[in-house]
């Protein structure tokens, strides 16, 4: 039986770095996967142009396309300044697509990340994914992302996952899909490396016996 799979991410390319490799896994057992972004992710960089803004759209289109997604939908919430927004209007526009698509997996940011979108989008998940009766949501997982999730000083809050999903085959075309997101790619030594992405990858892979893993926490599960 296949499953509906909801992906929220506070920008365009989160969706990749998080949980691209488990995305292309899903999509490759049958799994409908939907990509939900709350902010354009690159309006509050300085001296933003309009063409930034429709080339991180097209490149989100392009990384829907290469990882199998069914469908994309942009909310478009300040980019970096949701904390200007109550959460209250954040979550009701995630309830009204959870309540449309009926998804039984949610894939979202780690709470304790550095950059505020990721932690206000956790947090309207999961407000928005209340285990309430007849909710289609039965798992909620929540993903690392380069240069947010081991960039923060959150002593409390240290990424701690307890899920490995084995990317070793779907590893190259994650790495495609990455590449859609050509402006977002910095050198090495940069944490946002094609580099350092491998790097993680085997990482998480060595550290559970397979070559290249995707890491997740466990938020919920309901059998």
């Amino acid at each position: 039986m296949s499953n509906s799979v909801l992906v929220v991410a506070a920008h365009p390319d989160d969706e990749v770095f998080g949980c691209g490799g488990t995305i292309i896994k899903h999509v490759e057992s049958g799994d409908e996967i939907n990509l939900l972004f709350m902010t354009d992710g690159v309006s509050s960089r300085s001296n933003t142009s309009d063409k930034d803004i429709e080339d991180r759209l097209k490149a989100s289109k392009l990384a829907k396309s290469i990882l199998g997604a069914k469908s994309v939908k942009y909310l478009n919430f300040p980019d970096n300044a949701m904390d200007s927004i109550p959460l209250l209007n954040i979550v009701k526009e995630v309830e009204l697509l959870i309540n449309e698509l009926k998804p039984s997996i949610v894939y979202t940011h780690y709470f304790g990340d550095l950059n505020v979108d990721h932690q206000l989008t956790n947090d309207a998940v999961m407000t928005a994914c209340r285990p309430k009766p007849n909710s289609t949501v039965k798992e909620i997982y929540g993903f690392e992302v380069l240069s947010s999730t081991e960039w923060s000083n959150k002593k409390k809050a240290i990424f701690n996952p307890t899920l490995f999903v084995d990317i070793s085959k779907q590893f190259q075309k994650k790495i495609k899909a990455i590449k859609s997101y050509s402006n977002e790619i910095e050198p090495p030594p940069h944490s946002r490396s094609i580099e350092h992405i491998e790097v993680l990858a085997k990482h998480r892979g060595y550290s559970t016996g397979n070559d290249k893993s995707e890491a997740f926490e466990v938020y919920r599960i309901l059998r």
